[in-house]
């Protein structure tokens, strides 16, 4: 048997997805007899039919349809090796796109892009900050080649770099609650207090809240630290990556609301990209560098001094 061109699968893919002959034409710009006969030839090779074409709309067989899932894989594959191939004759990319989610700790991961980029004088980095569903946004929609935020570890779109874990803890000031803070307060006893929640980024993507408290008065902001200030001067509560609060915990100026029923959680900061994306010889230099500098930014991320070993056991995972 003749194996399949990349040509003729491309033609099979497009009838398939476009329902057409001449709709997977115009996708290819190619002429509707010539996506025909490739079609058909390739049937002949494989000795089956992957298209149904006794109604209005061509549709895939049964066996076309397991086909057509396993050449997209290929397609995509060839795909990623000449966007490679691309970037390898034009040399270092130009630029580089990298997206920081909300929870990231700054100053170590700007520190390491810093030493990075230093050594990278011909590509100009576009940096910019998103908060919870935002960086999954921007990547998925091709609008950044790395993220550094956490994310939804079955997605098989994404591959990633164990980061660090972030604890978050809900903090409010000494005096903001008209209760003794203790390790039995509940969400119910927080209803009646405005609650400092980060607005979510994400442009088309379903809007998401962590940690809400349903009906309660909410402040709204752009990003952590200007919800730090505001719990900070007693404009309200709510839950703080705790390396932005260690030091007003330690002193006194935040107060720790954690206990049975508000337990907090962790989120598992990853650095992001697509799977199957195309990744010039920069990014994948910075792929690397990140996987083997990653450990730098555990103890910043769990709100300790660097070379200071957690002291506590971290709770499990919620999000």
């Amino acid at each position: 048997m003749l194996e399949p061109t990349i040509h003729q699968l491309e033609c099979f893919d497009a009838v398939v997805t476009e329902g057409s002959f001449q709709a997977a034409a115009a996708r290819l710009f190619r002429s509707q007899p010539a996506v025909f006969a490739s079609v058909k030839a390739l049937e002949s090779q494989l000795g089956f039919a992957l298209l149904d074409r006794s109604g209005y709309r061509v549709r895939p067989t049964a066996a076309g349809r397991s086909f057509q899932q396993r050449a997209r894989i290929l397609l995509g594959e060839m795909a990623g090796l000449c966007g490679h191939a691309a970037w390898l004759a034009a040399g270092d990319e130009a630029e580089l796109r990298i997206v920081i989610g909300d929870l990231c700790p700054l100053a170590p991961m700007l520190g390491l892009l810093r030493t990075f980029f230093d050594a990278c004088p011909g590509t100009r980095l576009h940096l910019s900050f998103e908060a919870i569903s935002g960086p999954w946004e921007r990547l998925l929609d091709g609008d950044a080649d790395l993220i550094l935020h956490h994310i939804d570890k079955s997605d098989a779109r994404l591959e990633y770099l164990d980061l660090a874990a972030v604890r978050l803890v809900p903090v409010a000031a000494p005096g903001f609650l008209a209760f003794a803070v203790t390790d039995s307060i509940t969400p119910e006893m927080l209803r009646g207090y405005a609650q400092c929640i980060i607005r979510d980024s994400a442009r088309h993507t379903p809007t998401r809240d962590y940690f809400v408290v349903e009906g309660a008065r909410s402040w709204t902001v752009s990003d952590q630290l200007m919800k730090k200030e505001l719990i900070v001067q007693g404009m309200g509560w709510g839950h703080m990556p705790e390396f932005l609060v260690a030091d007003e915990l330690r002193t006194g100026r935040l107060l720790s609301l954690a206990g049975h029923h508000l337990r907090g959680g962790m989120a598992e900061l990853v650095a992001a990209r697509r799977r199957l994306q195309a990744h010039g010889p920069v990014a994948e230099r910075l792929w690397h560098f990140v996987g083997e500098r990653r450990r730098q930014l555990a103890p910043a991320a769990a709100g300790e001094e660097p070379g200071t070993a957690a002291d506590r056991t971290p709770p499990a995972a919620s999000d």
